[in-house]
């Protein structure tokens, strides 16, 4: 039996892990009708994907619940390495003093619970044993059917998000290609606690080599919360060992049931290749997995698109993979939210293929590569290595979305169209007796102008964000950014203003004359005007919100 009286929405999210859950979180805190679901009667307790980069942690920040995720994790400071017994250079995780965050590591239970618990505040709880079965789009809308506990629901929404893993229904009801091969080993997973005394909130990776040069024994610890505890994955031995599962669409990726790896197991490979002698104990959860690496042919069609997993899989190496599906779900839920309003422009939507499918396929691409030969495949120096790791580099040149690079974009210094738009601190009002960061200004805003003065002159200004307010219709926030000249320049100001009196946000972003940044919901840079013009403001936001905002 078919029922359609279950609750209305305008997206319907399709899997609620992390990336599923982002994409809730992001639309109902932008107050878009939105209802998660997933099959799972509930959370699983494994501690899967566990790396948190940098950028994860700004997007956080942004939404508005970094602090309890900050809490709740542990540092990631590097990565202890030993070939065949023999200690290689400590990698230490260093980053530039402006960027806010460092690495963590942080299990995807709790990640969840962080993401779920702020998604609950807006009122909305995930579906649990409700699984999509299959779905019907046209013009107008996507009707969606829906197995739930009570029976099947017949459910109409007008967008519909697959977040719903490597084997997602969604991108299997796309027809959508997912090209790539399988790695041939396979690998066992753990959290134990280990009593070695090496130094606290390292990584651990160890291998051995077989007379021909290849790996043929493994050992990677990350650590998490609790102290000693670490999740261990080591190559699986002859006797846990199965074939790959077969089948024209048949995918061999992730955690597989019936095998559960004990204790010994994991003792024995620690006994070959732990650089200390140490024991493991308390073991919370063990699997079996599978890598391969595919990429979809693209990430979307007409009302319906695909997320994370759903979209992109690959080796593990640098804990890529969540990170890079929780910015999709980032991407793509702020321009949902404007289509629902009937506020976006033309070319709104199709930028979200645009933006996240070349990321995707460099992320698979450097994974594979890595997991082959290691780090050193990607022969960057340190600096933009551990920028790459931390998922700062990514960025939108060139996207139907940002502006086109004007000429005062050749060379230079700083950030432009399209690029991650960098912190800075030492910014001050006239009220607040201290100093902010450029990301106090952002947090929990949509677009945001920002309008730079190197002088204590605000002339413009007024015109400025007259022509923001009439072309964006409210949709835009507004504050100036003036080099230090005194207060009594501020009086009469149209916009909210701050000094920038260190200099920071001059130097991070390279301005010396009048500009202009416009700072996409999702942070980054959608415009560079230097000068700002009406004009330049009002094409950029027509493009954005579309001719009639």
């Amino acid at each position: 039996m078919v029922h359609t009286d279950g609750a209305a929405a305008d997206v319907l999210v399709a899997g609620a892990g992390p990336v599923g859950l982002t994409a809730a979180a992001e639309l109902r805190r932008r107050g878009i009708a939105c209802r998660i679901v997933d099959r799972l009667p509930a959370r699983l307790p494994y501690a899967k994907a566990v790396g948190i980069q940098p950028r994860t942690l700004e997007i956080w920040d942004r939404m508005g619940f970094v602090r309890t995720a900050l809490e709740a994790a542990v540092p990631m400071r590097g990565q202890l390495t030993y070939v065949d017994g023999v200690e290689q250079p400590r990698l230490d995780l260093v980053l530039p003093p402006e960027v806010p965050y460092r690495f963590a590591a942080l299990p995807q239970y709790e990640t969840e619970r962080i993401i779920e618990e702020f998604l609950e505040g807006f009122g909305t709880h995930i579906e649990r044993g409700c699984e999509l079965v299959s779905f019907v789009q046209d013009a107008d809308g996507v009707t969606c059917r829906l197995a739930t506990p009570g029976g099947e629901e017949e459910l109409r929404t007008r967008f519909l998000m697959g977040c719903d893993g490597a084997h997602s229904i969604v991108r299997k009801g796309l027809g959508l290609a997912f090209e790539g091969g399988a790695f041939p080993e396979e690998y066992m997973l753990a959290d134990v606690e280990l009593d070695w005394d090496l130094p606290y909130a390292y990584g651990v990776r160890a291998m051995h080599h077989d007379a021909r040069g290849a790996v043929d024994d493994l050992l990677v610890c990350i650590p998490l919360p609790g102290g000693r505890r670490y999740r261990v994955s080591m190559m699986v031995p002859p006797e846990l060992s199965t074939a790959p599962p077969q089948g024209g669409d048949a995918v061999a990726h992730g955690l597989e049931g019936g095998r559960a790896p004990e204790l010994g197991h994991i003792q024995a490979v620690l006994d070959r290749l732990a650089p200390q002698p140490t024991t493991a104990s308390t073991m919370r959860w063990s699997s079996v997995f599978r890598i391969s690496h595919r990429l979809v042919d693209r990430y979307g069609q007409g009302r319906v698109f695909v997320a994370g997993d759903a979209a992109h899989i690959h080796p593990p190496t640098g804990a890529q993979g969540m990170n890079t599906g929780i910015q999709d779900a980032w991407n793509l839920a702020w321009k949902l939210a404007l289509a629902v309003r009937g506020a976006g422009g033309p070319g709104l939507l199709a930028s979200y293929d645009a933006e996240r499918r070349p990321v995707g396929e460099e992320v698979v691409g450097r994974t594979v590569r890595q997991a082959a030969e290691g780090v050193q495949a990607d022969p960057e120096d340190a600096d933009t290595l551990m920028m790459r790791e931390a998922q700062l580099l990514v960025g939108y040149r060139g996207s139907p979305l940002v502006r086109p690079p004007g000429p005062e974009d050749e060379g230079g210094p700083g950030p432009r169209s399209g690029d991650r738009a960098p912190d800075c601190g030492g910014l001050s009002g006239q009220i607040a007796a201290y100093p902010v960061r450029l990301y106090d200004l952002l947090r929990g805003r949509d677009h945001m102008l920002l309008l730079y003065g190197p002088g204590p002159a605000l002339d413009g200004l007024a015109e400025l964000a007259s022509a923001v307010r009439g072309s964006a219709t409210g949709r835009v926030g507004v504050c100036a950014i003036l080099a230090d000249a005194g207060a009594e320049a501020d009086r009469g100001s149209p916009v909210p203003v701050y000094r920038d009196g260190r200099g920071e946000f001059a130097r991070m972003y390279g301005v010396r004359e009048p500009a202009a940044f416009v700072v996409r919901p999702d942070g980054y840079l959608g415009a560079r005007l230097c000068p700002p013009t009406v004009s330049g403001l009002a094409a950029h936001f027509s493009a954005v919100f579309g001719s009639g905002s």
